[in-house]
């Protein structure tokens, strides 16, 4: 999808699923433009443009264009909206900018200046702490900005305790190139972000987290390449081709299925 460009002043942004990357475009927008051009029903991930088919109708009679931020559409919402600009940076467009380059490019001059902290929190949400290592964060950077993640993924302290028990009783598969994890709850970060920051070369580069309904793998480019062939109705993204992540719901993909396709070098 083409990024368009527009008069900023006649944008109204509506927000998907939370993380840190979508509060820190919200606080962009609203210092560039004012509150009233943020909408935000505080969604989770996967969020679906049709929980705003009512503001953005409403956007749209008053001549505003609607800037769609990681909302899943429909080909009939689509074309419902000619002019609605979609933003993301995942599935098939994976290895774009990110969403929040994408909608400081769209803000123009009205934008705040792109900070060090804009840039890490891009990198983040582009390739975790990879991505951010690569961009030369400290330790001590790379903590702030996956706390502040998980933070704004609203994790509980109750959720990080249960991942750090679930990384304590993990076990290496697939000829030890795969973690396997076991979590009781779907906030992965609380497994893959403690891997990543310790940066142990003895890690497996592959880490697969089944959760209650969810299976989710994170690993280098080829492993995920080959899951999004195997079940193209997963989700994944991340700094592609090199690395990234890919998940998808139970009835999508079962353990043995993707260890099946992990397996294979």
């Amino acid at each position: 999808m083409v990024l368009l460009m527009s008069d900023p002043e006649h944008l109204t942004f509506f927000l998907g699923g939370h993380d840190l990357e979508m509060l820190v475009i919200a606080r962009m927008v609203r210092r560039a433009l004012g509150p009233a051009r943020v909408v935000d029903n505080r969604l989770g991930w996967g969020a679906e443009a049709a929980a705003y088919a009512a503001e953005i109708a409403a956007a749209r009679a008053a001549g505003q264009t609607p800037v769609l931020i990681e909302l899943a559409t429909t080909e009939a919402e689509r074309t419902a909206w000619p002019d609605a600009i979609l933003v993301d940076h995942h599935g098939v467009r994976a290895g774009e900018p990110t969403s929040l380059e994408q909608v400081h490019r769209l803000l123009g001059t009205a934008a705040p200046r792109w900070s060090r902290w804009h840039a890490l929190v891009a990198a983040n949400d582009r390739g975790h702490v990879r991505a951010m290592r690569a961009a030369g964060a400290s330790l001590a950077q790379m903590r702030r900005v996956r706390a502040a993640d998980r933070c704004a993924q609203g994790i509980t302290p109750a959720e990080e305790a249960a991942g750090v028990a679930a990384l304590a009783g993990a076990e290496c598969v697939c000829e030890g190139r795969v973690l396997l994890v076991h979590l009781p709850h779907g906030r992965t970060a609380t497994v893959a972000d403690r891997l990543a920051l310790e940066d142990d070369a003895s890690t497996p580069p592959v880490l697969l987290v089944i959760s209650p309904g969810e299976i989710n793998v994170f690993g280098p480019g080829r492993e995920i390449k080959a899951l999004a062939t195997a079940f193209p109705d997963g989700w994944w993204g991340g700094d592609l081709p090199e690395a990234g992540f890919w998940g998808a719901r139970a009835s999508v993909a079962g353990e043995e299925a993707v260890l099946n396709v992990l397996a294979v070098r």
